[in-house]
């Protein structure tokens, strides 16, 4: 029987439209009570980050809030943080109406059963790093998973139910509020060992794994999703599974990239680690070009560089090419070390120099030095520790990072690149269209999202996740994105000038079609992409799609998980409440 029907038959009749508050039939204050009192007295209301400034400035509320909005580890704190503050004619921070701080996957599964038996819109919350609002509805019951951040290292796992069958491995369990640092700190900086994440260190664990995860390290260890090796979930019957290759494959492919709060709660994940290389590099530096033409041949130069000398598995992060005509480099490297690293920039760096059309305003560099030592918050110059006197030990976020922390997001797209751009007689075309993109907006090349140059088990295990094929054979993920300063509900600040929001918004369209127009039909990372994309189920999942939506509709066929472009979404309005006939 196929999956759909197996589903739809157990389920019955569909639900047309989720409760809301003002509804009749919404939980009374009764029903509200037991749900306290059965997951522990964890039930709560959450209020707006800044509702306390919109009543009075001088409340204590309002001033703790104004003291850590910068911080992104208490923003996550937050019932109702997000870590953007917002999408320009996309979505508003909203809290909902109740949520459940969870304990344990027993009061997730309290959680869904309430919802599903009461018709409620239901959200899911871990790290608060949505930048498509997927965790924020409002009149919904949330699912907060914050204080569920146990993690446990393991020297040989096995799956439950694999016994026999799969060969021990070193891992690491995280429970679904953990966030990367937590497992940086714990597998590299205390233990020598590496687990492939995220490269903001206070992004969820569990959503970016099931959003596919790409690192800094992307290259040379594949995606998040592909180190995937186990995960407890609650699904939409109220039902604790654990699945693994052994149990519930299908669902557990789909949770290896087909997106977060889709198919469940994952209440826990098991990684797989992997040997720490020796050192852990980078190279860095902006140059800037005299003129529009130098810029043009100064892209050039790099591509032809980096297909010749940084596409493979040692390389990753980004450049920037900005409409000032500057290049700005910000990349790292694993398995190098300092001499090779500063061997690998030389000739690049030198021939910048060299040039009278170059200037070099930021200084050039590149080296390497201890691995283990790379999320170490102790004197890092790179890192921002978080202060707050009840932070645990070893927190803190990327310098580079920080002006993400609350920003309101004008417009965004990304798409995969190609390899084959970089072949000779296609290459020059691709630098033509960077420069044609870089004219409207900046253009960021991130070339650990794209895992092309990546060892052949790499590119295996990635394979055998739900994430979009084009993603194996790209160089770079390409990212078009500009916004604002944070733009909380509540928070004072200067009036949003709307007629340049939307201008940025345009600009940002039309480099990412100069880009579109060499990579027709390009496939785009789901966590990292365009709010408004029409095409977004061939976009994020290619030919993976289908059979998503098939595990969707056998462990979710009411939709109880609904989350904006999510599988399945397309049976309800853009809110998520209303069934589309």
């Amino acid at each position: 029987m196929p999956l759909l029907s197996a589903g739809r038959a157990v389920s019955g009749a569909l639900p047309a439209r989720r409760l809301r508050p003002a509804d009749s039939a919404w939980p009374d204050a009764a029903a509200w009570d037991e749900l306290n009192n059965d997951v522990g007295g964890s039930l709560l209301v959450p209020r707006a980050l800044f509702d306390s400034c919109s009543m009075d400035p001088n409340d204590a509320r309002c001033r703790v809030a104004l003291e850590h909005s910068d911080n992104p580890y208490w923003i996550g704190d937050q019932p109702a943080g997000t870590e953007v503050s917002g999408w320009l004619d996309a979505w508003t921070p909203a809290p909902s109406a109740y949520a459940i701080r969870a304990r344990n996957s027993a009061d997730v599964a309290r959680g869904v059963s309430f919802a599903r038996a009461h018709n409620l819109r239901l959200v899911v919350k871990g790290g608060s790093h949505s930048y498509l609002g997927t965790s924020n509805a409002p009149d919904s019951l949330l699912i907060w998973t914050r204080a569920m951040r146990q993690v446990t290292l393991h020297d040989a796992f096995v799956g439950a139910g694999c016994d026999g069958t799969t060969v021990p491995v070193p891992a690491i369990t995280a429970e679904a509020g953990a966030v990367w640092m937590d497992l940086y700190t714990a597998v590299t900086t205390q233990a020598g060992r590496y687990v492939q994440g995220g490269g903001c260190t206070t992004v969820g664990v569990a959503g970016l794994v099931q959003s596919g995860g790409f690192g800094s390290f992307s290259k040379g260890f594949g995606t998040a999703a592909a180190g995937l090796l186990e995960a407890e979930i609650v699904t939409a019957d109220g039902r604790v599974r654990i699945v693994n290759e052994c149990n519930d494959p299908e669902l557990f492919w789909a949770l290896k990239g087909g997106g977060g709060g889709t198919f469940g709660v994952v209440t826990r994940i098991t990684l797989r680690t992997h040997d720490l290389p020796e050192f852990f590099g980078f190279a860095g530096g902006i140059i800037t070009a005299a003129t529009d033409a130098a810029f043009a041949e100064l892209i050039e130069r790099f591509v032809d560089f980096y297909r010749d000398k940084l596409l493979n598995q040692h390389w990753g992060e980004q450049v920037k090419l900005a409409p000032d005509n500057t290049l700005d480099i910000s990349m790292v490297c694993q398995g190098l070390d300092d001499a090779r690293a500063k061997e690998v920039w030389k000739p690049f760096f030198d021939s910048v120099r060299a040039s009278a059309a170059l200037t070099v305003t930021a200084p050039l560099r590149s080296g390497a030095d201890v691995a283990r030592d790379w999320w170490s918050v102790e004197g890092n110059p790179s890192m921002i520790r978080d202060t707050r006197p009840d932070a645990p030990a070893g927190r803190g976020w990327w310098q580079g990072d920080q002006a993400q922390v609350g920003a309101f997001i004008h417009g965004y797209d990304s798409l995969w690149l190609p390899a084959a751009l970089l072949a000779r007689d296609r290459s020059r075309r691709l630098a033509a269209a960077l420069f044609a993109a870089s004219r409207h907006q900046t253009v960021q090349l991130h070339f650990n999202k794209g895992l092309a140059g990546a060892p052949p088990e790499a590119l295996a295990a990635t394979r055998r996740t739900a994430t979009h094929p084009v993603a194996i054979d790209a160089f770079a993920l390409a990212i078009i994105a500009d916004g604002e300063s944070p733009a909380y509900p509540g928070l004072v600040r200067p009036a949003m000038d709307l007629a340049a929001a939307h201008e940025n918004a345009k600009d940002i369209e039309l480099a990412a079609a100069e880009l579109h127009a060499i990579v027709p039909g390009a496939g785009s990372y789901v966590s990292e992409s365009n709010y408004f994309n029409r095409s977004w189920q061939s976009a994020y999942w290619g030919p993976n799609y289908a059979r998503l939506r098939a595990v969707k509709d056998r462990y979710d066929p009411d939709g109880l998980f609904v989350v904006h472009h999510g599988v399945g979404s397309e049976d309800w309005d853009a809110d998520g409440f209303t069934r589309i006939e």
